[in-house]
């Protein structure tokens, strides 16, 4: 734990986050360090580059047809109904 050397002003809405976020005994200062420490689940490009080009042809191709199996499902059950 280390020592206050500035201070910062923070929301409201902020403080309550991070009250709701601190562990018994832990500062402010502590919540921050540890939160700012932790890798963020979900970045928006934590997945980029995981995949081949074959395998991502693969799933994009799946989706679709799976995509176009919906809607004529649904474009049958439509025209049954009426």
């Amino acid at each position: 734990m280390g020592t206050a050397d500035e201070q910062i002003r923070v929301s409201t809405t902020v403080k309550r986050t991070l009250e709701k976020r601190m562990r018994e005994g832990e500062s402010y200062n502590d919540v921050l360090e540890r939160v700012l420490g932790e890798k963020a689940a979900g970045d928006f490009d934590d997945g980029f580059g995981r995949w081949s080009d074959a395998d991502a042809h693969r799933v994009r191709t799946a989706r679709q047809n799976a995509k176009a199996a919906r809607k004529d499902r649904m474009r049958r059950r439509t025209e049954t109904a009426s």
